[in-house]
């Protein structure tokens, strides 16, 4: 093949940082062991510029991480040994690449309105996974086409990962990365976020990390277990059980719940707790615990009526929620979350451990004053008891409703 022409045109857009997606695809030989298509995709690796491969081999992805100069090098390998033909997407325009039969490249070019891929430098803000760059996990999942577009239909769940990602971001610098981390994703469901997880730290990032998703469906399991399988996800997991059955590990850096049920949640913040776990998402779910507790004569008016008692019992759950997290040692925010399917519950709890917090008799006060201003005894400070401060005092059961 004549190299020179196409070999300067992509080192021209790897020099110019303005490659959206390349794919190599039109195998010169078919074997079991080949790979049938390659797709590269800039990313930020520890901060500096890098290519993240994907090679597609008898229903297996597997990735490598490649700086430029070795980017460059493997684009020009594939394009000489393996490929006839190669798609390029920049930001300024798409380059069909075909190679006939004497090995010499033709170039074709045409405009188009790619959006570019959101590096850090970026001022305009983008998502974090890039329409129009192709990624494993959202094509297996359905959401997007193998050349990167979003599916119509499924633009809510692409948007709402994304937005789940922009929250794990902001907290990322809290995580010590000279070691893998580990994660662990309670109520994990079809794991859309689970993959996201992992996609984000093992590709955009580059951090070594180990990730357990663990639900109680075991077809739910059971297929995604064979999806993280299938992509070549190696240090991705999934368990059958329960939040509290959990005995895998005795230290866990970040902790993710998503719609665990009632108490669950409690549970799921508890055993983070015990962990010393430095990040926690959580997104309640249909809090129950309080409702049947809840009695106070002077918000009777409030009370009396289901559907408003349902959603204070909500607030003053995560309320509770929150300033127990804040006495253990966490800073707390409340933020809004892309509704989920099925559910109109968009509240995130985003904790992140500071180790020199302590807990303060003020904080303390308040929280003792709200609970008992509700004449509540929530199911997570009971839970927590033993890492409680011994200064806490609790309810006693006189005040209690029966």
């Amino acid at each position: 093949m004549q190299q020179n022409p196409i070999r300067q045109r992509i080192a021209e857009i790897i020099a110019t940082q303005s490659l959206v997606t390349l794919t190599c695809s039109g195998p010169r030989v078919r074997a079991a062991d080949q790979a049938s298509r390659v797709v590269a995709r800039p990313f930020l690796l520890k901060g500096a510029p890098a290519y993240q491969f994907e090679y597609h081999t008898a229903g297996k992805v597997t990735h490598r991480n490649l700086l430029p100069e070795e980017a460059l090098r493997e684009i020009d390998r594939l394009l000489q040994e393996q490929f006839h033909q190669a798609r390029i997407v920049t930001r300024e325009s798409e380059i069909e690449v075909r190679i006939n039969k004497r090995g010499e490249a033709i170039l074709r070019n045409k405009p188009t309105a790619t959006r570019a891929i959101a590096l850090q430098h970026n001022r305009t803000k983008q998502y974090i996974l890039a329409e129009g760059a192709p990624c494993d996990f959202l094509i297996r999942l359905g959401v997007m086409t193998e050349t990167g577009k979003v599916i119509a239909a499924r633009y809510d769940k692409y948007r709402q990962i994304n937005r789940f990602l922009e929250m794990v971001a902001d907290v990322v610098p809290h995580l010590e990365a000279s070691r893998p981390l580990r994660i662990v994703d309670f109520g994990c469901g079809k794991s859309y976020l689970t993959f996201a997880l992992y996609h984000y730290f093992r590709v955009v990032k580059g951090f070594e990390v180990d990730i357990v998703g663990l639900d109680l469906k075991p077809e739910v399991i059971a297929q995604c277990q064979a999806i993280a399988q299938d992509l070549g996800y190696a240090h991705l997991n999934f368990r059958l059980g329960d939040i509290k059955g959990f005995t895998e590990w005795d230290q866990v850096d970040m902790v993710v719940t998503l719609h665990a049920c009632d108490t669950a949640t409690d549970d799921a913040l508890v055993k983070a707790i015990r962990w010393n776990a430095r990040i926690i998402l959580s997104v309640p779910c249909c809090q129950h615990e309080l409702f049947r507790k809840l009695r106070n004569e002077t918000q009777h008016p409030l009370l009396k009526h289901g559907i408003l008692k349902e959603r204070l019992t909500a607030l003053i759950t995560d309320s509770v929620r929150a300033q127990l997290l804040e006495i253990a040692g966490y800073s707390v925010q409340m933020l809004e979350f892309i509704d989920m399917e099925h559910t109109a519950k968009n509240l995130l709890i985003r904790a992140v451990l500071l180790p020199a917090r302590k807990a303060t008799p003020q904080m303390i006060a308040e929280y003792t004053a709200f609970r008992d201003y509700w004449r509540i005894d929530p199911y997570m400070e009971r839970a927590l008891a033993e890492q409680l401060p011994a200064s806490f005092s609790h309810l006693s059961m006189d005040c209690v409703q029966p």
